[in-house]
This record gives structure tokens, sequence and C-alpha cells, in this order.
């Protein structure tokens, strides 16, 4: 993998990765666009777009510093809100982290390709415009949200592990439907981020690690460069804290529905483009 390539996937990465327009389902699209998606590093480059979803959970680490001290004072009993939003946090966390493991081969093995994402990005732009449709929106802020609610959330958040759903979009429109204001409900999205995508890196990056050791493929710093890696989680991290900033803000004023318009869209040029012969999905 050149620089290059590396600082555009972590660009899509950043960008995408807190927008409700699914990362994964971009950087695997990105990926095929690339030309990088051959068979014969394929087991790397997968590794590769989970490893540099670290540099997105570094700038939300960096832009809500605030409220993790907060609940870092509610771990050793000096905030209470504090100590019931990281209660909150786990308990989101709990359903992806007991299936998350369980299913990751299957999930890599059958849906980590153009078509399965192209259905999940019609689906969910689909369910995000009848969402904005259907009504007011909640009107709770984070310190309403109890353990019940959170549960409904990490849920919700299951969904996304298929490629093209959105961990973003199940948690903000999930948080929404339970009756959180969209800036609480992407808040809370975010935080859950940090724990369900550091795991998912810890997990992947692991595992490449093992299996090379093992008589595997080479692990993907051997496969595709250091120099790579660190360049696309460097570029991941800066592009998430600028996408974080202004997504509050226009899902406050405009809502989801234009990120389902946008879904549709970019589904339908790729389906014409493939049509055309112009792109192999």
């Amino acid at each position: 993998m050149q620089a290059w390539q590396a600082a555009v996937l972590g660009l899509v990465e950043g960008v995408t990765e807190y927008l409700p327009v699914s990362s994964t389902g971009h950087l695997i699209l990105a990926s095929a666009l690339l030309g990088l998606d051959s068979p014969e590093q394929a087991h790397a480059l997968a590794a590769f777009e989970i490893a540099i979803q670290g540099g997105a959970i570094l700038a939300v680490l960096g832009l809500y510093r605030a409220r993790v001290a907060q609940m870092l004072r509610g771990l050793v009993g000096r905030d209470a809100q504090g100590r019931r939003l990281l209660l909150n946090l786990l308990v989101a966390f709990l359903p992806a982290a007991l299936t998350g493991p369980l299913l990751d081969d299957t999930i890599e093995r059958h849906l980590f390709h153009a078509g399965p994402v192209l259905l999940a990005l019609v689906a969910g732009g689909a369910w995000m415009i009848w969402l904005d449709r259907r009504g007011p929106r909640g009107d709770a802020g984070l310190e309403g949200l109890d353990a019940r609610r959170a549960l409904a959330i990490g849920l919700f958040q299951c969904a996304a592990m298929w490629p093209g759903t959105s961990r973003s979009m199940m948690t903000i429109a999930g948080g929404m439907i339970l009756g959180l204001r969209a800036r609480d409900a992407a808040e809370f999205s975010f935080l859950l981020g940090v724990p369900t995508l550091g795991g998912a890196c810890a997990f992947k990056l692991a595992q490449n690690l093992l299996d090379a050791a093992q008589g595997g493929p080479p692990h993907l710093f051997a496969e595709l460069g250091a120099g790579p890696v660190a360049i696309g989680f460097a570029v991941a991290a800066l592009s998430a804290a600028l996408a974080v900033r202004w997504l509050v803000g226009f899902l406050n004023r405009r809502g989801l529905a234009p990120f389902g318009w946008y879904r549709i869209a970019l589904a339908a040029v790729l389906l014409a483009a493939n049509a055309a012969g112009w792109l192999r999905l």
C-alpha cells in the first residue's frame, strides 16, 4: 500500500466513522476503487480498515475530554452523574462485546464486499428518511438516560455489524427513537464508539498478529508497511475531529434525512457505474 492510498483510506474513515453513512462500507468501496481489494492482501487490508478506527477514537477522546474526565471522577466515587453515564456506556457496549467476536469471521467472510454494503446503504437510507418524517424527536438529555434505554441503544448498535449499516446511524437514530435530543444521542453514540471501536481494533489487531505468528498470512505491518498504517491512523484522527464538530450542529438543524438521501444516491451511482462497466463491484 502506498502512502497516498493510506491517506485516502484514513480520510474516508475519519470523515465517515461518526456520520450515519457507514465507515466500513465506504472503506470497502474505497479499497475496491483504489484497486486494493486483491485476494492476496484481503486479510491485511481488512485488519487495516479496522485498525485505523483507532484514529477516530483518539479524536473523540480529545473532543469530549471533559466528559471522559467526568466519568473518571465517577469511577472513583466523586461524580454521581459521571458514574451513571459510565455505567450506561458499559451496558450499551455489552451486546456488541458478546456477539462481535462470535460473528467476526462469518461477517468478514460473507459480508465484507460490495453487494451487501450497497444493500445496507439503501435500506439504512430509507430508514433514516422514514424516521425524519415520523414526527417530533426526543427532548431528553444524557442525564435522563437509564440502563434500560442504554441497553436498547446497544442492541441497535449490533445491527451495524452488517457492513454498510453504520454504527453511528443505528446508535444516533436509536437514541432519538428512545427519547434523546439529537445532540445528546450523537454524544452518546460518539462516547459509545470508544469501547466498541477500541475493542474491535484490539481484537482485530491481536488476531492479525496471532495468525501471522502461527504461520498464516503476513501481518498488516509486513503486508502493507508500518508507514502507511501510521499515516492512515493520523489522517483518520484529524478528519474525524472535524467531522464530529460539524455533525452535531447539522443534526440539530437538518436531522437524519439528508444522510439517508446521500446513502441512496451513492448506491445508485455505484450501481450505474458498475452497469456501465466503469467500476467492478
